[in-house]
């Protein structure tokens, strides 16, 4: 099915949520939902009962790994690969086919963290 046969419900459909962490699912179109995770350091996983935006609720017990800089501070390709065999492990788990992290679409420096407002000001 391509997208010029959906109908503008369900192309809209595909830009919300369907509740925390979670993208709509169009079975109609074989688009399965997602569950998306955060976590700076590894995965965060809250029940879908206590979630909430903030993450102040409690999250499922999750292996916190080095910050993504330290990881690639150490060259250490095979370490890195194994970070994230163990990261994809914990995410097929918990069930979770999205993790935002660690270091994934966003710009960081030792230095100062994220960079996003620096971006912005350079413009």
């Amino acid at each position: 099915m391509t997208p010029a046969h959906l109908t503008t419900e369900e192309k809209a459909a595909l830009t919300t949520g369907s509740g925390w962490w979670r993208t709509a699912a169009l079975p109609r179109a074989g688009v399965p939902g997602l569950r998306f995770s955060d976590g700076p350091h590894g995965l965060r996983v809250q029940s879908d009962e206590q979630a909430d935006h903030l993450g102040i609720a409690v999250s499922a017990p999750a292996t916190c790994f080095p910050p993504a800089v330290t990881l690639a501070s150490t060259w250490d390709t095979e370490l890195a690969r194994r970070v994230g065999d163990a990261l994809a492990r914990e995410c097929l788990a918990h069930g979770v086919h999205v993790l935002l992290g660690p270091g994934v679409n966003i710009k960081r420096s030792p230095l100062c963290g994220r960079n996003l407002q620096l971006e912005a000001w350079q413009r």
